[in-house]
């Protein structure tokens, strides 16, 4: 009995050090990107960049539909410096292509994205771009219930 309860302390233990590990990961992942917003931020306030003109970029390919391989589709983002600009997508099929494009004001979205526009858009705000690959890590922080991606 006591070595069962010593063996289950051990694992315990180790669950519990596995899990601090990987969100010390996440957390220092986090406290870069919050870094470069930061540099990227400071850059606008110097004057050094215009603020309206369109410097962020990033699109990402994927197959959006089961009937379609080879990323045919595509989620592009254009932001300026202030975070203001668009996120064109399109869905291409077999017989039909659909092409949207949703606004985005201060970094975020006006209306809900969906997870690879989501990326795209971290991405071109974080100057990842101009090409990501839906396997980058910013996917981990994608759109989910809890942390919705347009503005109320």
């Amino acid at each position: 009995m006591l070595v069962a309860v010593a063996v289950a302390g051990l694992v315990a233990g180790v669950a519990g050090l596995s899990i601090a590990v990987v969100a010390h990961n996440r957390v220092n992942q986090v406290v870069g990107e919050c870094g470069e917003m930061l540099r990227r931020q400071l850059q606008v306030a110097s004057g050094s960049v215009d603020e309206r003109a369109l410097r962020d970029l990033a699109i990402v390919h994927y197959d959006a539909l089961k009937e379609m391989s080879g990323h045919r589709s595509f989620s592009l983002a254009l932001i300026n410096a202030v975070g203001d600009g668009v996120v064109v997508s399109s869905i291409n099929g077999r017989t039909e292509t659909r092409t949207y494009a949703k606004a985005i004001q201060g970094g975020h979205a006006v209306e809900m994205l969906s997870p690879e526009e989501n990326q795209v858009l971290r991405a071109a705000r974080l100057g990842k771009g101009p090409i990501v690959s839906m396997d980058d890590p910013l996917a981990d922080f994608g759109n989910d219930d809890r942390t919705p991606t347009a503005r109320a």
